[in-house]
């Protein structure tokens, strides 16, 4: 081990002695660089380094020409970088910081710095297109460089140009088309450091371009002008020069501006042609093809006739004149066609025509300045040559009394500028002007003879003789009349007439009536035969009308003057119902009426039975057809709408009249059968609205009438069209009636109001009933519903409390009335809000109660009756006075007895609800107006107080009636008085459901009835 120590021990002091004396290799730099595509400002860092060891600091070199001249020199801290921002040719070597040994240079090495500004090419003039020849200037542009001094390089279809450093480039464009250019640069100051070759630009070079010439509608008024536009093909920045050609030279009218786009007005036809100008450059297009420019006036010539008469006669000149309109004052050449073709005389405004037979003619005219502007050919006239006429001579009459005077007028067809001459007895004895005015087309004559007339027109003027003249008429003769006097009486034992009766006019002549034939004159449809007598069996409508009559002699031209005048007016029956809204079960009254009323008349009563032609066949009523004086009658039980009418019968053997128009007795209550629904549910409606009224029920054809109360007129609507509704547009206001028919079905009526501006009531259109809610509301015309508004009941203000609205929790009989709102001093009209009684549990003894009540009303009567013997101290008609005292007695407790009795069976029905049984006084006029239907009435006398003596007029004798109510098992009595004049009188009326609406109260008192 320790031989093997030696031996190393031993190589390392060899070695030691072998490399004594030695130096280590002297070290060299390295230069480096960063990125070298930099913006223009900007900097490339270089790097130097000495490999492998550390402590140096460097300094950096750049050749300049043949030398190398310090850039800087670093601290060992900056690691040895720094920032250049030129290129070229740059080494470094280190220098220790202690020592100040150094290191061997570096290489060199070749910087060159591209910038990443793009430049770009721009031109000048800046067209889309160059054409050939052309010149323009191409600028080089280092986008952000703008501030460094550069040489500029460019190349063609990349060929090299060799001129350089200028930023312009001019090319003047040749034959060849479409090459391109690009451009760089590099800094004065370093020609190491420059930019990339910019985007190719190219430059199309086109052939020599013509322009374009077109003109705009060419079609204008007088005054008016075209607008004509030149251009070149795809190209901009001209302006251009329009020449119109005049003679065998051009003329230069205007030049445009570039901002102009290329158009002119010009107010003259011609040819024309344009070119286009470079603003800049001065190059010239080709001129454009030449346009001939035509233009049409819409000004219509209108050819107008001296004289204007409508006809022309064989002989007579007239003169056609083109006028054109709204070209007045513009000079005009003028030209004629005659049939279509055309006339060698022209420009001449005035045409003169004669002796032509239905020619047509037109006119057109051309400027006089400018013969390529005219107007279309004006519409054509017509001149219709007619055969020589022939005046027409008449008369008001042929025969005249002493001392009057005939009326001649003579007339030619198409009577425009004729003078009228008059001739009598022969055709060479003209009138004097004393006799008549020899130019007038009337002449009053007063001597007997024959007469001629003829016309003339044209002349001079004045009252000389015409140019032309008409053939003569055909004579007239007129003769005096005898003065014979004729009569025209009414055959007639009545004053008035009534359709279906038999009457004869009578014409009588005094001196008797041989010899004479008659003439009849009439506004009536029928026109009577010429005889004395004009009798008219079945009188009717036609017959209407204003008669007067005349003799004509049989021999000789002899008549009397007109009769007087007779006006037959044909009457027909008018049927009133009363009431006109039902009480369900109660009697309906029917009075037919004749104008005036008179004796002798047989009353028919019919029901009215819908047809499928929009009208009604009618229907005797049971127990009818032989008739009633009485022109009253009484039908029960009626519970549905329904209609009347009636007719009426007099004489032996009788005629009848036409049946009256129908009149209805409506009924708000719905059955299923038939039944109208009303949507929206109320009665009042805007005319702004519509509403659907729906007619549903047994039938599949139902037909919806109308019912117009304030003009009483029915009118039937058309069929429904939408899910069998029909939908009504409220045009106007109007107060109506609606109910559904079909066969013999009738559906309830409703009442519906329409209004034009204010407030309504929404109020129900049907009955409500008894303990059902119900609210009223006031709505205005916008939809609105105000807050604070006033309710009335029957005129009368319900609470001093403004609401929106009123709600009635449980629907009563007090609250069955007319309601009507107030909102801002504007009111709404007045609606009937009706209640439906129902029957509550237990009323099936109604029937027998209503029977008691009336049994104890006829007992109550009869007491009375006792009671007024009794004062009047009549022995004979009640009971002896020496019994005075106990029947008094026994009579006063008996009356006490029974009105208790009476007094509680009366409650009990009362209980019932139905409003049919409380009877209500109705002396005040407002309760009285506002029930219409009078269920019964009692009228009684005042009796004088006269002892011992025998009743006289003034007692009453009552006449008891009753009528059977089935539906509500209700007996109702009517108790008449025999007297007719009733000194005192007490009303009671049954209060009933009574849909009627009207805002005045007296409407309800009206009879409803159709108008003639």
């Amino acid at each position: 081990m320790g031989s093997r120590l030696f031996s190393h021990l031993w190589f390392f002091l060899f070695g030691v002695l072998l490399c004594r004396g030695c130096a280590a290799e002297k070290p060299r730099a390295t230069l480096t660089s960063g990125n070298t595509t930099i913006s223009v400002g900007g900097s490339v860092s270089l790097s130097c380094s000495v490999r492998d060891s550390d402590g140096w600091k460097y300094e950096f070199y750049t050749r300049t020409s043949n030398t190398w001249e310090k850039l800087v020199e670093t601290n060992v801290e900056d690691n040895g970088v720094i920032q250049v921002s030129k290129g070229g040719i740059y080494r470094c070597r280190g220098e220790r910081e202690t020592s100040g040994y150094l290191s061997d240079m570096s290489d060199e090495a070749y910087i060159s710095i591209t910038f990443t500004n793009k430049p770009v090419i721009t031109r000048q003039p800046s067209w889309s297109q160059i054409f050939q020849g052309e010149e323009i200037t191409l600028t080089c542009e280092v986008q952000g460089g703008e501030k460094t001094d550069w040489w500029y390089y460019w190349s063609r279809n990349s060929q090299y140009l060799q001129q350089k450093n200028e930023k312009f480039l001019k090319v003047t464009a040749s034959q060849s088309i479409n090459e391109k250019y690009d451009c760089m640069a590099s800094r004065t100051d370093d020609s190491f450091s420059s930019t990339t070759w910019s985007e190719a630009f190219t430059v199309s070079v086109l052939q020599k371009s013509r322009a374009t010439l077109t003109s705009g509608n060419t079609t204008i008024s007088v005054g008016g002008s075209v607008s004509l536009s030149c251009s070149v093909r795809d190209s901009d920045g001209w302006k251009y020069e329009f020449y119109r050609k005049a003679s065998n030279t051009w003329e230069k009218l205007v030049e445009t501006n570039v901002g102009d786009n290329g158009t002119i007005q010009v107010s003259k036809g011609g040819i024309y042609r344009c070119r286009g100008e470079r603003e800049t450059s001065g190059y010239l297009s080709d001129m454009s093809d030449e346009a001939g420019i035509q233009i049409t006036f819409t000004n219509k010539p209108v050819i107008t006739r001296q004289p204007s008469w409508s006809q022309i006669f064989q002989g007579e000149e007239i003169t056609l004149t083109c006028e054109v309109q709204g070209g007045e004052k513009t000079d005009w050449w003028y030209y004629w066609s005659r049939n279509s073709q055309y006339l060698q005389q022209k420009n001449k405004k005035v045409l003169k025509v004669t002796q032509y037979f239905n020619e047509e003619y037109k006119c057109m005219a051309t400027r006089k300045d400018d013969s390529s502007s005219s107007t279309t050919w004006s519409e054509a006239f017509t001149v219709s040559v007619l055969p020589q006429p022939k005046a027409q001579l008449g008369t008001n009459k042929f025969n005249m009394s002493e001392g009057s005077r005939v009326t001649l007028t003579c007339s030619v067809n198409q009577p425009a500028g004729w003078k009228y001459f008059w001739y009598r007895d022969s055709k060479t004895s003209p009138l004097n002007t004393h006799d008549t005015d020899e130019y007038q087309s009337q002449s009053e004559v007063s001597q007997e003879g024959r007469y001629w007339c003829r016309g003339g027109r044209g002349g001079r003027g004045g009252r000389g003789d015409p140019l032309y003249y008409t053939e003569y008429s055909d004579p007239i003769s007129v003769t005096k009349i005898i003065p014979n006097k004729a009569t025209l009486t009414l055959q007639h034992d009545r004053p008035q007439l009534y359709q279906g009766e038999t009457i004869a006019l009578r014409c009588a002549i005094d001196g008797g009536n041989t010899g004479w034939e008659y003439e009849w004159e009439t506004s009536s449809l029928l026109k009577p035969a010429n005889v004395s007598q004009y009798r008219m069996e079945a009188l009717s409508s036609q017959h209407q009308g204003e008669y007067r009559c005349k003799g004509n002699k049989l021999r000789g031209a002899q008549s009397t003057d007109w009769s007087n005048t007779v006006t037959l007016t044909v009457f027909r029956p008018k049927l009133s119902v009363s009431p006109s809204w039902l009480i369900p079960g109660a009697s309906v009254t029917l009075i037919c009426h004749t104008e005036p009323p008179s004796a002798g008349w047989s009353f028919y009563w019919f029901k009215a039975v819908p047809n499928s032609q929009d009208s009604y066949t009618y229907e005797p009523l049971p127990g009818t057809s032989s008739g009633t004086a009485n022109n009253s009658f009484t039908v029960h039980g009626q519970t549905h709408t329904a209609g009347y009418a009636c007719s009426a019968g007099r004489g032996d053997p009788p005629i009848y009249t036409q049946h009256s128009r129908p009149t209805f007795v409506w009924s708000s209550g719905v059955h299923p059968s038939a039944s109208l629904t009303v949507n929206p549910d109320r009665v009042q409606h805007f005319t702004s609205e519509s509403l659907s009224l729906t007619c549903e029920g047994s039938s599949s054809q139902w037909r919806l009438i109308r019912f117009l109360t304030d003009d009483s007129l029915l009118s039937f609507l058309p069929p429904a069209t939408i899910n069998g509704s029909t939908y009504i547009k409220n045009e106007a206001p109007r107060k109506a009636v609606y109910w559904c028919e079909s066969g013999t079905e009738f559906s309830n009526a409703v009442n519906i109001s329409t209004h034009s501006d204010g407030v309504i009531l929404v109020s129900p259109v049907y009955p409500v009933p008894v303990g059902e809610s119900v609210t009223l509301l006031c709505v205005m015309k916008t939809g609105n519903i105000p807050s604070d508004v006033f309710f009335y009941k029957n005129n009368k203000l319900i609470e001093n409390e403004r609401r929106g609205e009123m709600k009635i929790s449980a629907v009563s009989e007090s609250d069955e009335g007319f309601y009507k709102c107030q909102y801002n001093g504007r009111e709404s009209a007045q609606s009937w809000m009706a209640v439906q009684f129902t029957s509550r549990p237990g009323s099936s003894s109604s029937g027998s109660l209503m029977i008691i009540r009336w049994i104890c009303g006829v007992l109550l009567l009869i007491v009375l009756l006792l009671l007024l013997c009794f004062y009047n101290g009549s022995r004979d008609s009640c009971f002896n006075r020496s019994q005075s005292s106990q029947q008094s007695q026994t009579t006063d407790h008996s009356s006490n007895q029974l009105e208790d009795q009476c007094n509680t069976y009366a409650s009990l029905i009362q209980a019932d609800d139905n409003p049919y049984e409380t009877i209500q006084e109705t002396d005040s006029p407002d309760r009285d107006e506002s029930r219409n239907v009078m269920y019964s009435s009692m009228e009684l006398q005042e009796v004088k107080k006269v002892k011992k003596q025998k009743p006289e007029e003034g007692s009453i004798y009552p006449e008891v009636k009753t009528t059977s109510w089935t539906d509500s098992s209700v007996t109702s009595a009517q108790v008449h008085s025999n007297e007719s004049q009733v000194n005192r009188s007490q009303r009671y009326q049954l209060k009933h459901h009574s849909p009627e609406f009207s805002e005045d109260i007296s409407i309800l008192r009206r009879e409803t009835t159709h108008g003639d």
